[in-house]
């Protein structure tokens, strides 16, 4: 729908506005306007999966006040801090469910369906912001690395990737930060930017992305395993099948695959990255300073549950990582395909009187 309404908006541009791309190309703008659509869409689907999950720990503990909880959408992890006195909070709402399918069920049957959606809407807005700048920095990247690296240029998504990671979460991290505060202590606006500025007075600009290492340390690894096992695979597949552009199945399996690998090879830096999370949110809510670093973070939970910790919760991560890497890919490759054949009809006109 959101690439239908932007073509429509630029053809009506087209007397105004400059030459189409090559043959083959599309513009930056049509990139961002793909991965947008890839990232709505990935919520849409993947968060009725963490809302239940959620529901369902909430019923086996609840949360009391100032405690945190991780909830994601599909394109990022968000702190969530429970509110004090608010009962009616979605993840409060009253139900004993037995499983995660009688959750889904009961939740739709008393609740209304929109209720698997609960939570979403404040959390796009940094999600597909965040999604649109790393999609697009990673195609840019990896178009003009593969010129510049000649034989090695079959490393450029792995490079590509993980560069792109970095740029799109240092800009997010101070945006996720002021989200939790706001959610944390119920701030104006005015009493926000108060705060910002004591905090960078006393502590410096870095106060902004406290919590960035550990986001790093998984994130940036999983983005360029994900981005180089996806090209290998995309590339073999349509190898595989003696075709030149890759079909919406191949660019499900590929990203699906290789979000697969990435998630298990950095679990460890996702418990870890949780953890601390987790405990910084809850020290914001307290309005306490200090924090764990990563390293102490991560004897901790070898020391209270072996190595195996760092491993805890390997078949929901891949439960939820898979679907989301396998349904942003294909709706963005597809909108980018979509986009090539837009600028081809406008340079060639309609393919089909070619």
């Amino acid at each position: 729908m959101f690439v239908c309404l932007f073509v429509f908006y630029e053809d009506r541009m087209n007397n105004e506005s400059p030459a189409p791309p090559a043959t083959g190309a599309i513009t930056p703008l049509q990139q961002m306007v793909a991965s947008c659509s890839g990232a709505i869409l990935t919520s849409l689907f993947v968060t009725p999966l963490d809302v239940v999950k959620i529901r369902l720990q909430a019923q086996k503990n609840p949360f009391p006040k100032g405690k945190c909880f991780v909830y994601c959408n599909g394109l990022m992890d968000h702190i969530c801090i429970c509110e004090n006195g608010n009962s009616k909070a979605w993840y409060k709402a009253p139900g004993h469910f037995s499983g995660t399918l009688d959750a889904f069920v009961n939740i739709v049957r008393r609740e209304g369906i929109r209720s698997l959606w609960s939570g979403l809407p404040p959390t796009l807005v940094m999600a597909v912001p965040a999604t649109v700048i790393y999609f697009t920095c990673y195609d840019q990247l990896c178009a003009a690395l593969r010129v510049r690296m000649g034989e090695y240029a079959q490393m450029a998504p792995l490079l590509a990737g993980a560069t792109a990671r970095v740029g799109s979460v240092t800009v997010i991290s101070p945006l996720e930060l002021i989200r939790t505060k706001l959610q944390s202590q119920k701030q104006s606006y005015r009493e926000l930017t108060q705060c910002i500025r004591s905090a960078v007075a006393k502590e410096g600009w870095l106060s902004l992305w406290r919590g960035l290492g550990p986001t790093l340390l998984r994130d940036v690894p999983f983005s360029a395993m994900y981005w180089y096992n996806y090209e290998m695979g995309k590339s073999w597949l349509c190898g595989l099948s003696n075709i030149t552009e890759p079909t919406l199945t191949i660019t499900f399996v590929s990203g699906a695959v290789s979000g697969s690998i990435a998630s298990i090879v950095t679990l460890p830096f996702d418990v870890v990255k949780t953890r601390k999370q987790v405990e910084l949110g809850e020290l914001q809510a307290k309005n306490c300073k200090s924090a764990s670093s990563t390293f102490y973070v991560m004897c901790r939970i070898v020391a209270e549950n072996g190595f195996r910790g760092l491993f805890a919760g390997f078949l929901p991560r891949v439960i939820k990582v898979a679907p989301a890497c396998a349904i942003m890919i294909s709706s963005y490759e597809f909108g980018k395909a979509f986009f090539r054949k837009h600028n081809k009809e406008r340079t060639h006109g309609p393919l089909s009187l070619a």
